[in-house]
């Protein structure tokens, strides 16, 4: 049995930076992964696990951001930064809670996710979007995109990171 995606990604969600932008589609997928077993009540064999890649992605994801931040010295970065350790310690707190059995994987910790993450792609990663476009030295990004795009095309890719 299937259902309806959680999150239908559109090309309004593009920041304009073909890594972030495919790594923000995997990351939907993933939400709508995790969805899909919760809904088809799989949610005890595959929806911690599910919920345990997309924790490990997210933090492979951020420092891909992080870097790129750094490379184009962005003005934001502190703020931005602290925004995903936020998000990463809600995250963990989630992780034990269900490790101890006081938490269970719900529909309101889904629609929370998709509301952070929609909101942190329209407005925090569409600024650094739109600096990253103006940025006047990427001298060495081409080569280093050329890099991480043949590395993303590796199965579970970042897990070599």
């Amino acid at each position: 049995m299937t259902t309806e995606a959680l999150f239908q990604w559109s090309d309004s969600y593009k920041v304009g930076i073909q890594e972030v932008d495919e790594q923000h589609k995997e990351l939907v997928n993933m939400l709508n992964a995790l969805h899909n077993a919760i809904v088809n009540h799989r949610a005890k064999e595959s929806a911690r696990r599910i919920l345990d890649q997309l924790a490990e992605y997210t933090r492979t994801h951020f420092l891909l951001e992080e870097s790129l931040m750094r490379v184009t010295h962005y003005g934001g970065f502190e703020a931005h930064k602290k925004q995903h350790e936020e998000l990463i310690k809600q995250v963990q707190d989630l992780q034990a809670k269900l490790d101890s059995g006081t938490a269970t994987i719900t529909f309101e910790l889904l629609h929370f996710l998709k509301g952070w993450l929609t909101h942190h792609i329209n407005e925090s990663d569409k600024r650094f979007g739109a600096h990253f476009a103006q940025a006047n030295n990427l001298q060495g990004y081409a080569n280093w995109s050329n890099e991480v795009e043949t590395t993303m095309k590796k199965k579970a890719w970042w897990k070599f990171w």
